[in-house]
C-alpha cells in the first residue's frame, strides 16, 4: 500500500472561452473529493488568471500548459514563468506530446524549460510517451527512458524533489484508444526502476506517476487500482465538469 497521494489533473488545452472557464472551474469547486485526491487543472494562458482567481479557497491547483525557458526577453507569443507564476499558476506541465510532436520541442529544449520552472518555484509535471511507431518496435521503455534521462539532465534528486512525471502514450492522446491497465503499470514500474536507479529508490517510492491517454469516466477505476499508478492527466473529460468530478470521485 503507498502513501503516494494520487494526482487528478485536467489539461483544457486550446479550448474555453473566459466565460466558459469560469463556469468550468466554478462547477469543478462543488465536485467533491472523496478520495482526498490532489486535483490540478491547466487551462490555457488567456484564462489562467481567472480560473486562479475563481479556484482561491477551494483544493484545486492551478498549472500552466507550458513555460518557455527565459523569463523575459524578446519571445513573440512565448509565456515566461515569472508571467504564468503571476497569473496563478503553482505548476506547468512540460514536454507534453503535442509539443514534442507539433511544436517540436526537443529533450534539450525541455531540459532548459524544467531548469525555468523549477528556478521559479513552479512544479513541473513531466510528459513522457511514445508514438505508435515507437511502441510496435519495441521500443517503449527506450524511448521514455531517453526522454527522462536527457529532459532531467544534469538536476540532482533535490531539485527534483516533487516533481511529477505523467506517461501518455501519443497514439492513445484523443484517439480514443486507452492503454490497457496492464501496460500502463509496466510502463509506470519501469519509469519508477529508472528513478531508483538514476536517482535512488527513495526518490522513486516517493514520486508520482500519472496515466494520460483517453482518459475517461468509465476506464479511471481499472487504471486507478494499478500498484504504480498514481493518477491521471485527463483530456477531453476535464471540459466536462461532471465527467471530471466523477474522475476525480473513481472508486478504489
Amino acid at each position: 500500500m503507498t502513501n503516494r497521494t494520487p494526482i487528478i489533473a485536467g489539461n483544457w488545452k486550446m479550448h474555453n472561452t473566459l466565460a466558459e472557464s469560469a463556469d468550468l472551474i466554478t462547477a469543478l469547486t462543488k465536485a467533491g473529493n472523496k478520495n482526498h485526491v490532489e486535483i490540478i487543472v491547466a487551462p490555457s494562458y488567456t484564462s489562467l488568471a481567472k480560473v486562479a482567481e475563481l479556484a482561491k479557497g477551494s483544493e484545486i491547483q492551478i498549472a500552466a500548459q507550458d513555460v518557455h525557458w527565459e523569463d523575459k526577453g524578446a519571445f513573440t507569443s512565448a509565456v515566461s514563468p515569472v508571467q504564468a507564476k503571476d497569473a496563478g499558476a503553482a505548476l506547468t506541465l512540460i514536454g507534453h506530446s503535442e509539443r514534442r510532436s507539433v511544436f517540436g520541442d526537443t529533450d534539450e529544449i525541455l531540459n532548459k524549460k524544467v531548469a525555468a520552472a523549477l528556478r521559479h518555484g513552479i512544479k513541473v509535471i513531466f510528459c513522457v510517451g511514445e508514438t505508435l511507431e515507437e511502441r510496435e518496435a519495441g521500443k517503449t521503455l527506450e524511448v521514455i527512458e531517453s526522454q527522462l534521462k536527457n529532459g532531467l539532465k544534469d538536476f540532482t534528486e533535490e531539485q527534483l524533489n516533487g516533481i511529477i512525471i505523467a506517461y501518455e502514450p501519443v497514439w492513445a492522446i484523443g484517439t480514443g484508444k486507452t492503454a490497457t491497465p496492464e501496460q500502463a503499470q509496466e510502463v509506470h514500474a519501469n519509469v519508477r526502476a529508472y528513478l531508483a536507479k538514476a536517482y535512488s529508490p527513495a526518490f522513486a517510492e516517493a514520486t508520482r506517476i500519472l496515466y494520460g491517454g483517453s482518459v475517461k469516466d468509465s476506464n479511471v477505476d481499472e487504471i486507478m487500482a494499478k500498484p504504480d499508478v498514481d493518477g491521471a492527466l485527463v483530456g477531453g473529460q476535464s471540459l466536462i465538469a461532471d465527467k471530471f468530478a466523477r474522475i476525480i470521485n473513481f472508486n478504489k
